[in-house]
């Protein structure tokens, strides 16, 4: 924290620093040519560029709520003030017409029900910054204005945008159920709040993976559409995915790993069922999760799968559509196990028929026909078919494309069985959309899809530049200034 006797003449200023960012000081003397000294805040003294630095705020800007009420509204006391926020446990500050969140990466109790009371019909000023408070906002003004909302949450991969999306519908269904009636239940007892809730758990462990800086990384887009009536009773829901990184199915890095649902259900899922689809080994028996992490600090996913299983059921799962879910998992793990060998004339053929006897029992397909259609598929040409033998390499490419397409085609199936168990036809007058975008990251192996998860990210956020910026000027205190900073930081 920065000494509070920063008072009378002296010039406090920010000086780069390497490692730090940025390191206060102040200039102990003026040498010329826009040159100064400048005694830092470790001790040292050193010369720079009067030019290269930035001003200090005085003490009573420290830890403000609002990054705009800033006197020096600058990059480094930008960080400086969130630095200082996120040590005290305040993780969530304002700029201006936008709320920013620093991960903590471990579970502070803001969340609970205490909280949502606290947030609930108050104004901004009123309460510290919190996504609650967003949430709160929107809702307000999709009442009042009979408009639709929605919330963008943007930042890099591990930034805590799956958490706060989450957050945000927690809150909205806290609120909204505190309104609901006895015909907000289905068939089966269940509200459709609860419903929406487990949508989550189901959608983190098919659709999240862990990777290089994050645990529970979404690697994939969504946009969920929240439907209220006039008198602000959750009437439906909706999600629409995109940019699903299918590569992971098949192929990660030594220290990520593969779509949780994998581990999950080869450890948590019970003997019988795992017997049913010949599941024998753990992680470290198929090739489609061997040479990556087999576990994630701090997470038992057999726990996790437990809470999947309960997720299902709540959301109206059928038992057997939750094994025909398992039973493409299965069906990939024993792809993955398959083993091929050229002949001499650089054709594929299998070495043993093992795994593809478990893929085409799991799948209730015939094994001459399966393994047919991978080592000599038959092709149009013309108005003739024509069959044509695989190399070994074009074999191999052909079963992890086919993994890969299974995988994704289940998941948009998994997602439009959730759509049709939250969907109302009636009553739905405006909604809320919380876009939960895939985050910016670059892996040791880049895929194509994450080439377009990055390059969607750079749009979004010049389209939010682009959208935002001008609202912003146009209630700062100090436009010329935010304008600065917020140029800088995107």
């Amino acid at each position: 924290m920065l000494r509070s006797n920063r008072q009378g003449p002296t010039k406090w200023v920010w000086v780069p620093h390497e490692k730090e960012g940025f390191i206060a000081g102040y200039v102990v003397s003026e040498d010329g040519d826009d040159m100064v000294t400048v005694h830092l805040m470790t001790g040292r003294e050193v010369p720079v560029n009067i030019n290269h630095t930035e001003k200090v705020n005085p003490p009573k800007f420290e830890k403000v709520e609002d990054m705009a009420d800033l006197g020096y509204l600058n990059e480094a006391s930008v960080v400086h003030n969130l630095k200082q926020r996120y040590a005290s446990n305040m993780i969530y500050t304002y700029s201006g017409l936008f709320l920013v969140a620093v991960n903590p990466y471990y579970n502070l109790q803001i969340y609970g029900p205490d909280f949502v009371a606290a947030y609930k019909n108050k104004k901004r000023t009123e309460v510290p910054p919190h996504i609650f408070s967003i949430a709160d906002a929107a809702f307000h003004d999709m009442l009042h204005s009979k408009e639709n909302q929605s919330i963008l949450i943007t930042g890099e991969s591990g930034a805590g945008k799956t958490e706060n999306t989450k957050k945000v519908i927690q809150y909205l269904t806290a609120i909204a159920g505190d309104h609901k009636t006895a015909t907000g239940l289905t068939s089966t007892g269940r509200s459709l709040e609860q419903q929406i809730l487990c949508a989550n758990p189901i959608l983190e462990s098919f659709g999240n993976a862990q990777t290089i800086r994050n645990n529970n990384s979404s690697r994939f887009g969504k946009f969920i559409r929240i439907e209220f009536n006039f008198a602000g009773q959750i009437a439906g829901a909706n999600i629409e995915w995109y940019l699903f990184e299918k590569p992971r199915v098949t192929s990660q890095s030594k220290h990520e790993r593969n779509y949780h649902v994998f581990y999950q259900f080869m450890k948590g899922a019970d003997k019988s069922i795992k017997d049913r689809l010949l599941i024998d080994k753990g992680p470290e028996g198929y090739t489609f999760t061997r040479k990556c992490r087999q576990t994630i600090e701090g997470v038992d996913d057999s726990i996790d799968f437990e809470a999947l299983v309960s997720a299902m059921d709540t959301t109206g799962f059928k038992p057997e559509e939750q094994l025909d879910l398992f039973r493409i998992i299965a069906a990939i793990l024993h792809m993955g196990n398959m083993q091929f060998q050229a002949t001499r004339n650089d054709e594929a053929v299998l070495r043993e028929q093992v795994a593809a006897e478990k893929v085409c029992h799991v799948l209730g397909i015939q094994l001459s026909d399966f393994t047919r259609a991978l080592l000599r598929p038959s092709i149009k040409a013309g108005r003739d078919w024509v069959t044509q033998s695989r190399t070994l390499q074009q074999v191999v490419l052909s079963v992890e494309a086919l993994a890969r397409s299974m995988y994704e085609r289940m998941f948009g199936e998994l997602v439009s069985r959730i759509n049709a168990a939250m969907n109302r036809p009636d009553g739905k007058s405006t909604f809320i959309g919380v876009l939960d975008i895939a985050g910016f990251e670059i892996l040791e192996t880049n895929s194509f899809e994450q080439l377009c998860i990055n390059y969607t990210n750079e749009r979004l956020q010049q389209f939010f530049n682009r959208t935002i910026l001008p609202l912003i000027l146009s209630t700062a205190p100090s436009p010329l200034a935010l304008c600065r900073v917020w140029m800088k930081s995107a």
